[in-house]
């Protein structure tokens, strides 16, 4: 049995979920290292490609493993846990990162800790970092990535509700599909972010989904967009070029004041004026300057990640670890990977 009073607890995070190699140590809620390898092989493809992604993860895992034991300046002896991401993601990918956590923490001798790949992105928010205030319970997360988009009320670091989801496609699909049809390189959200700080954010309407009052749909929206831009370009082959920061500016000034109309929908239904972002979408600048304004608008106390806390990453699965680990909430040796979980 591990002892939970000890004061230097170092946990290893592992995550592996879709298309990046991470791994983290995190010592009492500080991150002493966050490594992360991405994969470039993807882009020339306009996607992740699941069997590439797996057999990157096994180049990948062993050196990025040994550089976050590094980079925190301990020996892998040192460790009291390893946390890994179990779902949900793709299950290659999630294989390579299950398979060599539960190894690492049989020839350790040490416990291993399951993690909900969406629950992290909510728990992130307890990662100590200087001048950042922690989110108090009850509180509203509003999680956005490129394979889900939720509003979630955070009773208890493990009490999670779902009160409002995505009907079809999730926030950054729309985001990246939308670039795709704009002729942008993969991955082409953060690139609608870019053009769009330099563009008319009224210059082109397009109209916002309309489904129940916490759930969100972005299939029509990027059906749209397809059309708008098919439209225009038939009128005018430079459309695009032409126009493109006024485009994205439009398009992304529709998907944030569509997010923010859920998200006061949510505070209405519960009560709750707290709210916290997570997932790859909230290092959006578009939505970080909304949620920024609704404090003094709306008098709401907001929590924005630090940006290498927002994308995948394996301190975000530690920072999970270290509050399970002190729980006691420990995974056996033949949990298996779910490319599919509930949060």
């Amino acid at each position: 049995m591990p002892n939970l009073t000890e004061k230097n607890c170092y946990i290893l995070g592992i995550e592996s979920s879709c298309d990046d190699t991470a791994a983290a140590v995190i010592n009492n809620g500080v991150v002493l290292s966050n490594v992360v390898a991405t994969q470039q092989i993807h882009e020339e493809y306009g996607g992740v490609v699941p069997e590439l992604a797996s057999r990157a993860h096994q180049q990948n895992i062993v050196p990025v493993v040994h550089q976050a034991l590094r980079k925190a300046n301990i020996d892998k002896k040192q460790l009291s846990a390893i946390a890994f991401t179990r779902g949900p993601g793709l299950m290659g990918s999630l294989l390579v990162g299950t398979s060599f956590s539960k190894s690492l923490a049989m020839g350790l001798g040490i416990p291993l800790i399951d993690v909900n790949h969406m629950q992290a992105h909510i728990l992130a928010h307890f990662i100590k970092v200087e001048e950042q205030n922690t989110p108090n319970f009850p509180f509203l997360a509003l999680t956005i990535s490129g394979g889900h988009t939720q509003i979630v009320k955070v009773t208890d670091y493990f009490d999670m509700e779902i009160i409002g989801q995505t009907i079809d496609d999730a926030v950054g699909e729309a985001f990246d599909k939308s670039a795709k049809i704009l002729g942008l390189p993969y991955p082409g959200g953060p690139l609608i972010d870019k053009y769009a700080q330099q563009g008319d954010p009224k210059k082109f309407k397009f109209t916002k989904p309309k489904v129940q009052p916490m759930d969100f749909s972005f299939s029509g929206l990027k059906t749209a967009v397809l059309y708008f831009v098919e439209k225009e370009v038939d009128k005018n082959a430079d459309f695009i070029s032409e126009n493109i920061e006024d485009i994205c500016a439009s398009l992304q000034f529709t998907i944030v004041d569509y997010l923010m109309d859920k998200l006061k929908n949510a505070v209405k239904h519960t009560g709750i004026t707290e709210i916290a972002i997570g997932g790859g979408v909230s290092a959006n600048s578009g939505i970080r300057n909304a949620l920024k304004e609704a404090e003094t608008k709306y008098g709401w106390t907001t929590h924005i990640p630090k940006f290498e806390y927002c994308t995948d990453n394996a301190a975000m699965i530690a920072i999970v670890g270290e509050l399970k680990y002190k729980q006691q909430r420990f995974a056996k040796n033949d949990v298996l990977a779910q490319a599919r979980m509930k949060l």
